[in-house]
């Protein structure tokens, strides 16, 4: 079974790149914004979609960045392979999600969340020159942090 997952790198004014800190089932992860591929959808559509639910942004996806050329099971799920998609995605608005300063700093209604669905996310931008595969979590997107930092 595959699992196909699409991500956005949005990089602030400031040359800041945006992440999204996520507690899943009690597991703590920062990663790109993005997530899973609905069927009838194209990667294009489905980011655009996760960045709307997520943030309730409205984004313009810019150029491919990289796409999973190696075999990579899922971290949730064992009998899935995971492929994902990365493209640059550019804000057509300005983010009115809250953004956070500091990792994993969930408020009260982001708990109540995760109690319900067992899972919560909010959003930081980090410092490009704190920026690097050790910023985040998941295999994947180390691999495109350090091409993003290699550019």
């Amino acid at each position: 079974m595959f699992s196909i997952r699409v991500y956005g790198i949005l990089i602030g004014e400031n040359k800041q790149v945006l992440v999204s800190d996520e507690l899943i089932r009690g597991g703590k992860y920062t990663k790109f914004p993005g997530g899973g591929l609905e069927f009838g959808e194209g990667t294009r559509d489905c980011l655009k979609r996760e960045f709307k639910e997520e943030m309730d942004l409205d984004i313009r996806v810019g150029d491919h960045i990289y796409t999973t050329d190696y075999f990579q099971i899922s971290a949730f799920n064992p009998s899935h392979q995971i492929i994902s998609i990365y493209y640059y995605a550019h804000p057509l608005e300005p983010i009115k999600a809250p953004l956070r300063q500091k990792p994993f700093d969930f408020d009260e209604q982001q708990m109540a969340v995760y109690k319900e669905k067992g899972e919560t996310e909010t959003f930081r931008f980090i410092d490009w020159d704190d920026f690097s595969e050790a910023s985040v979590s998941l295999p994947i997107d180390k691999i495109v942090a350090k091409m993003l930092k290699s550019l």
